[in-house]
């Protein structure tokens, strides 16, 4: 059997936590990957994984990138994920949920958990009820806190504009083109910002509901999602799942931009070089979509109001604009910039 230390996702995580409780069913992976800054803060995703390999993965991949995300954000906060594992049926119940807050409360603060993939605003309010380390809990209107959706889709839509500066020297998205990959909460945000500004859209979602109703909203079109990567376009839009920018899929894009909401949108390291091999701009995903674990941040640590979070979500561009300018510098793709500025945040540079 292959041991936790020789996987390759696995990068020097401080600890790694497999739960298991018969009693409510509850099968799920807490990884931290670094404290260095401060608790290792990151969301819970609920998912059908078909091996448990595969939930391993992700955790390891996830909690990384949650470390890279809160120091690039500025944010006094570690990089860590849970995955909880659901069954065939996407089985959720309230003990399953509370177990799940024990699990968190054992790690005495260590972890801090928030909303993702397949957990919601409730689902975090049945968790608070076994642990206090728990944020994106429902607040009156205006105050900071709640669901951190509407936060990532802010922040990926100003990179997204950040992109398009730098690319292609507009100041507007009206009358472009993006392809969006996703329907959800993220994108639907982002696409109805760019709608209003004048953007074209092309929506697809493995959902096929989901994206014919937000296209209809925002007056696009519903694309392919077997092929939406490949769609003509000035900007593509990844707001899914993982690991889709790989050989075959760099090779297919056609358009000067990658920009979107999804964590881990490079299958592997040297596809960050395979993307700026074929001119195209990339956006590092950790970046461009740190909005909601900002908003996490302040509502968590109290250290500021709603219009706190607004000024740091709007710093998401030049974050990135300084990541463009080091790559075009020193001729390292701007993920391979990115990984190395974050390392050194984390003291592991």
């Amino acid at each position: 059997m292959t041991d936790l230390w020789s996987l390759p996702d696995f990068d020097g995580h401080e600890a790694v936590t497999h739960v298991s409780d018969p009693t409510s069913g509850l099968r799920a992976i807490i990884a931290m990957h670094s404290t260095h800054l401060g608790p290792a803060a990151g969301g819970s995703r609920f998912w059908h994984y078909a091996r448990g390999e595969d939930a391993l993965t992700d955790a390891l991949r996830l909690s990384r990138g949650m470390s890279y995300k809160n120091a690039m954000a500025g944010l006094p906060l570690g990089g860590g994920k849970a995955v909880i594992l659901a069954d065939d049926n996407r089985t959720k119940t309230p003990a399953m949920l509370a177990a799940f807050g024990r699990a968190v409360e054992m790690l005495g603060g260590r972890y801090v958990t928030a909303e993702d993939v397949g957990i919601g605003v409730a689902d975090m309010q049945a968790v608070r009820r076994e642990t206090r380390h728990v944020a994106g809990l429902p607040v009156a209107e205006g105050a900071v806190g709640g669901d951190p959706g509407p936060h990532t889709s802010l922040g990926v839509f100003l990179g997204i504009k950040a992109a398009v500066r730098r690319a292609l020297g507009k100041d507007s998205l009206n009358g472009l083109h993006i392809a969006m990959q996703g329907a959800g909460s993220v994108a639907s945000g982002v696409a109805r910002r760019a709608a209003q500004e004048g953007a074209r859209l092309t929506i697809a979602d493995v959902d096929a509901a989901k994206a014919a109703a937000l296209a209809q909203e925002v007056g696009g079109q519903v694309g392919d999602p077997a092929t939406i990567l490949a769609t003509e376009a000035d900007v593509i839009s990844p707001n899914a799942l993982g690991a889709i920018l790989e050989d075959q899929s760099i090779a297919a894009l056609r358009a000067p931009i990658v920009a979107g909401g999804a964590n881990n949108q490079l299958a592997r390291p040297e596809h960050g070089p395979a993307l700026m091999a074929r001119g195209i701009l990339y956006a590092p995903d950790y970046v461009i979509n740190a909005g909601g674990i900002i908003n996490v941040s302040t509502e968590y640590l109290q250290d500021g109001d709603a219009d706190v979070v607004r000024s740091r979500i709007e710093g998401i561009p030049d974050r990135l604009e300084a990541i463009w300018s080091e790559s075009v510098a020193s001729g390292r793709d701007p993920a391979t910039v990115a990984d190395g500025m974050a390392r050194k945040l984390i003291g592991r540079g």
